[in-house]
């Protein structure tokens, strides 16, 4: 990777380069919250390149203790933009800076684990590209509920069901990491979150918009925490108050 694409975050004179490197708008990012994903990170960067699409992929590198800094260092891809947190602050957060770089027409997150395929994105922006919908989830569970845990099953379940009766959604996977929208209504809300109530607090969010989701299905292979899985079963309580908080204020 060229050094002029690797930049800390809040580094001005980095986010000048960017700036002048993204003049070109792509039709797609691909946001990428990275913390110790080693084994896997190089991998999921190949598929997001291979997808066919004009894509920029931002990846947001949040502190990585385990060597995936060396990792991102090594690529040189235009189409690839490494940002640097100095510590670990969370998903949320990352997804936070990876937002505030994006110059694509639609915008999406991607893990940086094996747990969601990439390869099936270019069906999930389809919808917006077409018009027929303003925000589609690619959701795990359309087609069952893919679950190793029981407990994260029934917590999802319970996730889901609560934003439906809060937001009168129709939502069968609140807690999806695919969240497909054009880039510019980023402008229209903003998020806080540092941690995983990002994604409540951004369903949250574009619910209140009164936007138009739609759920299409995605293959999903979960992974323990003995692989890296770093959702608590805490961030199930910090959803549940961030939904209801997001309530009853902007």
């Amino acid at each position: 990777m060229s050094q002029n694409t690797m930049v800390y975050a809040g580094d001005t004179a980095g986010e000048d380069i960017l700036e002048k490197e993204t003049q070109k708008r792509a039709l797609l990012t691909v946001v990428m919250p990275v913390y110790n994903e080693v084994s896997t990170v190089n991998q999921v960067i190949d598929r997001v390149l291979d997808l066919g699409l004009d894509v920029e992929l931002i990846v947001v590198d949040d502190g990585s203790t385990d060597g995936t800094r060396q990792v991102l260092s090594a690529w040189d891809d235009e189409r690839v933009r490494v940002i640097l947190h100095e510590h670990n602050q969370g998903k949320g957060a990352a997804v936070r800076t990876g937002y505030q770089h994006a110059t694509g027409e639609i915008v999406t997150i991607q893990d940086a684990d094996l747990e969601l395929n990439p390869a099936e994105i270019p069906s999930l922006i389809q919808p917006i590209i077409d018009g027929t919908a303003d925000v589609v989830y690619g959701s795990r569970f359309v087609h069952g509920w893919n679950h190793r845990s029981a407990l994260n099953a029934y917590a999802n379940r319970f996730l889901s069901g609560l934003t439906n009766i809060l937001y009168g959604t129709n939502i069968r996977d609140m807690e999806a990491c695919y969240k497909v929208f054009r880039t510019e209504l980023l402008q229209r809300f903003t998020l806080r979150a540092n941690r995983f109530d990002f994604e409540p607090e951004i369903t949250a969010k574009l619910s209140k918009m009164g936007l138009k989701i739609v759920e299409l299905p995605v293959s999903y292979e979960p992974r323990e925490f003995i692989d890296g899985k770093k959702i608590h079963w805490r961030d199930g309580f910090e959803a549940i108050f961030t939904l209801v908080k997001y309530r009853f204020v902007d």
